[in-house]
């Protein structure tokens, strides 16, 4: 099996989108969505390596050295497969983005360190 790391996307606009709807409305879509966040761990609770978190505020590193940094990256979690398509079938239809204000979700394989 490989292991694969999900990263959960947003955009500023989406979130202030989902932000501005009535607070009921807000609510009952932020319920449904744990509820179908929860359920999608439940069928994958075989795969799950972690099951992640949400990431808040981003600081950067640069050889000129540390600033404020906005990137699209929400969440996190990390599962395994038996193939990248396998990883990346887990997320169709999650709820990030089918309840959420979230864009998308990205796969990458944790790849071995190099001569390690």
């Amino acid at each position: 099996m490989k292991t694969f790391m999900a990263i959960f996307t947003g955009t500023a606009e989406s979130m202030a989108r989902f932000q501005s709807l009535p607070p009921a409305e807000r609510q009952k879509l932020e319920a449904a969505g744990m509820k179908g966040w929860g359920d999608w761990m439940e069928r994958h609770r075989d795969a799950l390596v972690d099951g992640g978190a949400p990431l808040g505020k981003t600081k950067r590193v640069t050889a000129q050295g540390v600033a404020d940094f906005r990137n699209q990256i929400g969440a996190y979690t990390i599962v395994r497969a038996e193939s990248h398509e396998a990883a990346a079938r887990m997320f169709v239809g999650h709820p990030h983005f089918t309840i959420f204000p979230g864009d998308g979700v990205e796969i990458m394989e944790r790849l071995p360190i190099p001569g390690g």
